[in-house]
């Protein structure tokens, strides 16, 4: 099992991230869905009264999702798996600012297999010292990374100028083109806190497959809030009741598009480990 903490603090508040990140979710979702490959919602309806959550967090949106990640993983892990067996299902109870995200592989893997996302989202920079009251014995394995979305470097596959926090200005809101200080003198910032928890059992490949996951999760994280500030045009200013008919709509259009064209998004190189 490995466990990294990432902190990615981000020029808006919390309350503007709720309907950036659902926004930001949908339109990614339709960016990465093509040629077979991609994202299909199942199920995206009001839950209540959970109370396997996190504190007084019991009710929000819950979905439940199904990707298919066939050009998603290294040429080892394509080679020794079933065809068909690269799906996996991700259910999510997004009870905002908290959110648990359970990501597994049923028809094959069963329960050999989980990634684990909770995410906190607070007004701050980033230094609680413990926001999901971890104990003892977890607290020793975790990794804390900070993800810094304008001074990480990214790989150039996944460069997009009209993406880059160094270039980009919003009409809207007039935050853009980051200087590398911006940490300590951009405001308002806030924090998303993403506790990720990945096990893989298997004999011989363990160490090196959830190695692979946690990097992938640190490249996706750091592409998506790239992008996510720089669409913030896009987004401003919409309530949750827009974002649930776009959700709505995006629903339509993933199943319509999935075994359209070509395969569309990020990829994995042969070279990736």
């Amino acid at each position: 099992m490995l466990i990294k903490e990432f902190r990615i603090i981000l020029p808006m508040t919390a309350d503007e991230y709720q309907v950036a990140q659902l926004w930001s979710v949908a339109k990614s979702s339709k960016e990465n869905t093509g040629g077979g490959e991609g994202i299909l919602v199942l199920n995206n309806e009001p839950f209540e009264n959970k109370r396997d959550l996190f504190k007084n967090h019991t009710s929000g949106q819950y979905t439940h999702k199904i990707y298919k990640l066939e050009s998603r993983v290294p040429w080892w892990v394509r080679k020794m798996a079933p065809k068909g067996s690269l799906e996996l299902h991700e259910e999510a109870w997004n009870a905002y600012p908290y959110c648990k995200t359970v990501v597994n592989n049923p028809d094959y893997m069963k329960e050999n297999f989980f990634i684990k996302i909770e995410s906190l989202h607070v007004d701050d920079n980033g230094q609680l010292d413990n926001p999901f009251d971890l104990p003892k014995d977890l607290l020793k394995k975790r990794e804390v990374v900070y993800i810094d979305i304008v001074n990480d470097k990214i790989p150039s596959g996944d460069y997009d100028e009209k993406e880059d926090p160094t270039k980009f200005l919003s009409k809207k809101t007039g935050r853009g083109q980051l200087k590398k200080d911006w940490k300590t003198t951009t405001k308002p910032i806030m924090c998303a806190y993403k506790l990720v928890t990945v096990e893989f059992k298997w004999f011989g490949l363990q160490g090196k497959v959830e190695k692979f996951i946690q990097n992938t999760e640190k490249r996706l994280f750091t592409k998506f809030h790239r992008q996510l500030f720089c669409w913030i045009d896009e987004w401003y200013g919409l309530t949750m009741a827009d974002i649930r008919q776009i959700e709505n709509e995006v629903q339509k259009e993933l199943q319509d598009n999935i075994n359209k064209g070509n395969i569309v998004g990020l990829k994995c190189g042969d070279d990736d480990e």
